[in-house]
């Protein structure tokens, strides 16, 4: 809802925005309403977008760019900083490294990877969280989760392998539809070329050796081949370059590794776990 409280705290980008819409809308002698018509919102959206009352949707900035954009990507480009903008503080870092990232190794201990969410888990999970989010924080949070997706279909193709916790497959988030669907979902995400899927089982420490005690953790690697771990405890961020620290992870992830089943016999336990009948 536009309210005079946006236009006091709207973020530099959104600014930047509306600034550099109102300008090219004045430049071709259009009204707000005639705008509002060209891409199908109303005068008084394109009025709250330009005064920061409302600043520009994911969606708006989709349609304003085919209008407005002089043939130019500034809106597309708009559209990736302003999601930025809305992710949490202690996430924003990471999150343009993993858009960009030739590779990530991921591990999961409590629940599925942001990026194997479907919506209906996300919302479940982000939406029953704690402390409480406003319903449109949640709704704003999920569809920026969902955005991460563009990442497993991006040229070049990013290679991707993800190893959950057995727990993870087990531990019933929202209800038990929506983990039946998060679990086809994740069988469905497996069948992707730049994608292996692994499940470390619960038993993994029964011959005395666990090397996932310590938790969740990402391996990304830059399109500049720098490695990097990103770690979020308790919505807390950190990000690690040191080289000596990176190499210690890696080889903790590897030996992670080393204690889950193939990719064949992870997918074998989902299904399962999925009711699904060969």
């Amino acid at each position: 809802m536009a309210s005079a409280e946006n236009k006091e705290t709207a973020s530099p980008m959104a600014r930047m925005v509306a600034e550099m819409a109102r300008t090219l809308r004045v430049q071709r002698g259009w009204t707000q309403e005639q705008e509002g018509k060209e891409i199908g919102y109303s005068a008084a959206a394109i009025s709250a977008m330009e005064t920061c009352a409302q600043p520009a949707s994911d969606a708006m900035l989709v349609e304003l760019n085919p209008v407005l954009g002089n043939g130019t990507p500034i809106f597309e480009t708009a559209r990736k900083y302003m999601r930025m903008e809305r992710l949490p503080e202690q996430f924003k870092d990471y999150a343009l490294l993993e858009e960009a990232a030739l590779s990530l190794q991921l591990f999961a201990t409590n629940v599925v990877h942001g990026l194997f969410q479907t919506e209906a888990y996300a919302r479940a999970l982000i939406g029953g969280g704690y402390p409480p989010l406003a319903d449109e924080r949640v709704k704003e949070l999920v569809q920026l989760r969902m955005a991460r997706k563009a990442l497993f279909d991006r040229d070049p193709l990013p290679m991707i392998e993800v190893i959950l916790d057995e727990a993870v497959l087990r531990r019933v988030i929202g209800n038990d539809e929506i983990m039946r669907e998060q679990l086809l979902h994740l069988v469905e995400c497996a069948r992707r070329r730049n994608v292996t899927l692994l499940v470390l089982p619960l038993d993994a420490g029964k011959d005395g050796e666990y090397a996932g005690a310590h938790g969740e953790m990402n391996l990304l690697e830059t399109p500049e081949h720098e490695r990097l771990v990103y770690l979020d405890p308790q919505d807390e961020s950190l990000l690690i370059s040191d080289p000596t620290k990176v190499s210690t992870y890696t080889q903790r992830y590897a030996k992670i590794r080393s204690q889950a089943p193939g990719p064949r016999e992870s997918l074998d336990l989902i299904k399962r776990l999925a009711g699904v009948k060969e």
